[in-house]
């Protein structure tokens, strides 16, 4: 753990004005003033070994727009083809107006299924039947956030939940990278995009032990990082929690609607719910993490105790690693905007039935993948 005089990191954030939003603040000394907002200061480079200061989620400036932003809807959906080169290196290709699935399938004892081919897989789209335009069947890398529950209610389980996270980094492909988010009522960017296990350690190590849980906007926020710096082309977030939300500002249908409307990625949920005081909330968290799960084409897994924890996560990186991914041009033009449906279903005569989990549906939009945004940065007292 850090000591009482760190800084905190970069909260996650938006900034509103047009479509740009942002989530990471470059690094401050510990201490600063908050900056005016009429005159920002240039950013210092960012040292992700220390805590940096940040502005919270309840105000304009955070990473979450107001519950009833809608974020405007671009005349065309980038797609992007995966190929290796003779190096062995992945190339991110874009392909105009192509929509990329990640798929997982299983059987009738929820087994995964390996080895199948295009020709095995069906697409349809608001109920129209789409052609295949490319399809991967490999373990390709991922760049994933890893989220973890920060309110007080965590205390006794902080030190598994940081194990869980870094099995499932140990558990991936080498390739893969990775940044870590605290949140409580306020999320916190505590390590940046890196494929380096000491830095990702140090993230896991900021624990406050205090505050609410506002989930939706971590999430929302999270996705949003992962859609502007992701470097893999397949994107993964994993939620480590042991409540329901309880102070966001987004409701859980618009944080699945931004991860929707920002084309990924899939969520996979840890509800650490086993010694909950209460019914109810444990419930409610189930309810919660089930539907961002599952509306994204992940899963959410709810360990009978701490012993349970290991199998669990050998379990995600076996699914991350083993997604087929699907590519479709779609006979509905992308200016005609709204939410599309997806369904995809598979068949194998070695199979009875097959179970293909992807996202329910995507919302026609470009994502940039690199952007340009101003900067503010504030104090955060400990």
């Amino acid at each position: 753990m850090l000591d009482m005089a760190s800084v905190r990191s970069i909260v996650c954030r938006w900034v509103v004005p047009a479509a740009a939003f942002l989530l990471v603040a470059p690094a401050i000394p510990a201490g600063a003033q908050t900056l005016p907002p009429q005159a920002p200061q240039p950013a210092p480079s960012v040292d992700y070994t220390q805590r940096q200061v940040q502005p919270p989620l309840d105000v304009d400036r955070d990473p979450i727009p107001s519950p009833d932003y809608e974020a405007p809807i671009a005349p065309q959906v980038p797609g992007k083809a995966l190929s290796k080169a003779n190096n062995n290196l992945y190339t991110l290709q874009e392909n105009v107006n192509e929509v990329l699935l990640n798929c997982t399938v299983v059987d009738n004892r929820n087994r995964l299924v390996k080895g199948l081919k295009q020709r095995d897989f069906q697409v349809w789209e608001d109920g129209v039947p789409q052609a295949i335009a490319s399809f991967v069947a490999q373990d390709v890398p991922v760049s994933m956030g890893i989220l973890v529950d920060d309110s007080g209610s965590m205390i006794g389980k902080r030190d598994t939940a940081n194990q869980a996270a870094l099995d499932l980094i140990s558990d991936s492909n080498p390739e893969d990278n990775a940044f870590i988010v605290n949140f409580s009522q306020r999320a916190y960017l505590d390590t940046a995009l890196t494929s380096n296990v000491e830095d990702l350690k140090a993230g896991l190590a900021h624990f406050d032990d205090r505050g609410m849980t506002a989930l939706y906007d971590a999430v929302a926020a999270s996705a949003d990082e992962l859609a502007r710096h992701a470097t893999q082309p397949k994107q993964v977030l994993l939620i480590i929690t042991d409540g329901a939300d309880d102070a966001s500002r987004l409701t859980l249908q618009q944080a699945v609607q931004r991860v929707q409307r920002l084309g990924g990625p899939v969520v996979y949920s840890i509800g650490l719910l086993y010694d909950s005081i209460s019914r109810e909330d444990a419930d409610n968290a189930r309810s919660d993490l089930e539907t961002l799960s599952n509306q994204t084409g992940g899963l959410a897994f709810f360990p009978a105790s701490p012993d349970d924890i290991d199998r669990v996560v050998a379990q995600i990186a076996l699914d991350i690693r083993n997604q087929y991914t699907i590519g479709y041009h779609p006979t509905h033009p992308p200016s005609l905007g709204g939410f599309r449906t997806v369904r995809v279903e598979a068949h194998d005569r070695h199979y009875r039935n097959l179970i293909v989990r992807t996202t329910t549906g995507y919302y026609p939009r470009q994502i940039p993948q690199m952007h340009e945004a101003a900067q503010v940065v504030e104090s955060h007292s400990q």
